[in-house]
């Protein structure tokens, strides 16, 4: 047997031995069963955020609380499990997510198609409307005018999303890292307008003078969603399961409208 060949037999013996170990490795994460684990600990991580209120708050004890947290509360009852509130903001909950801080994302997550390839979406449980909500003293009707004024938008939002593509060039975005930082902003002047959900909206309309502030225009009609990591099939299942239940019996209809003060939105 000449070096050449020896050689050539190391290598090979090499690279097949790595690839056992990648396949090895691999494995147990293609073949993870997440709704299993779940089960086992007897407990779920649940990532949602507390400065989308009133989805996502903290009450007086300064613990995550609100309409998402609620929902959370009510799917760890259905599976029979203890369940782990896990803040997490717009930026960063879809990383927590992959990387295995959370189980699943009850965060006020909007169903898009960029998102839908990173995660997998449940049924939506959840419906809210984003406006571009702003002084009345700007004169902004539509789209076109927003290249005139100052707009604010939570970074990574959906609203954010909705924004960059209608503003004309030119238009001045600046970006926070939440909507509590673009509501203050609004409030304080740094922006003429955000874009935000009706619902925090209301809550700077109940912080100022009457008529300081108004609805300009619809942005977008979205619906939320539990987010999944794509593997994970059964709890998807699992999910979907209790979104339908729920919604059928009326339970989230009453959290909805303990929070929001409305009916819970017709969903598909």
């Amino acid at each position: 047997m000449t070096l050449s060949m020896n050689r050539r037999m190391f290598a090979g013996s090499i690279a097949a031995g790595l690839g056992a170990a990648m396949l090895t490795t691999a494995a147990p994460f293609a073949a993870a069963d997440t709704l299993s684990d779940i089960k086992k600990k007897s407990e779920i991580n649940v990532g949602l955020l507390v400065d989308f209120p009133p989805y996502g708050t903290t009450n007086a004890q300064n613990q995550p609380d609100g309409y998402d947290a609620d929902v959370a509360r009510l799917l760890g009852k259905d599976l029979g499990v203890k369940v782990n509130l896990v803040p997490v903001t717009g930026p960063n909950r879809i990383p927590y997510l992959l990387t295995g801080k959370v189980d699943v994302l009850v965060a006020s997550l909007a169903i898009t198609p960029e998102r839908a390839k990173q995660v997998t979406f449940s049924k939506p449980y959840s419906a809210a409307t984003i406006v571009l909500y702003g002084s009345k003293k700007a004169n902004i009707k539509g789209a076109q005018d927003l290249k005139n004024y100052r707009i604010g938008v939570a970074r990574a939002s959906t609203q954010d999303v909705a924004v960059t593509q209608m503003a004309p060039q030119g238009t001045e975005i600046r970006r926070f890292d939440d909507d509590a930082s673009g509501m203050q902003a609004l409030i304080s002047g740094q922006v003429d307008a955000i874009g935000c959900s009706t619902t925090v909206a209301a809550q700077i309309a109940k912080r100022v003078p009457a008529n300081t502030f108004e609805q300009k225009f619809v942005l977008k009609q979205q619906e939320m969603a539990v987010a999944l990591r794509p593997a994970d099939n059964d709890l998807l299942r699992a999910v979907n399961d209790f979104v339908v239940k729920n919604t059928g019996n009326g339970e989230l209809n009453k959290l909805y409208h303990k929070w929001l003060e409305s009916d819970l939105p017709k969903m598909l």
